[in-house]
């Protein structure tokens, strides 16, 4: 199974929060969505997003300054 990338660098939140919930409307239960961004609060707002929404944030990490989320999608939202 393939993951989707988005690549939301210098874009501001809550922008990378919101192109990934546009991309996860269209994607099947299970699959992966990967977001990359620079924006360091949009952590805690992916975070939030999938606890509302009942997509599962399965990584998340930090490498000079770009981070990185993976998401699975969970069918809800």
């Amino acid at each position: 199974m393939s993951e989707t990338l988005i690549d939301a660098q210098f874009q501001k939140g809550p922008i990378p929060v919101l192109r990934a919930a546009r991309a996860l409307r269209f994607m099947q239960p299970g699959e992966k969505l990967r977001v990359l961004f620079t924006d360091q609060p949009s952590l805690h707002e992916f975070r939030e997003f999938c606890k509302l929404t009942g997509h599962a944030l399965i990584a998340a990490s930090e490498a000079k300054g770009v981070f990185s989320v993976s998401v699975k999608c969970g069918g809800v939202a």
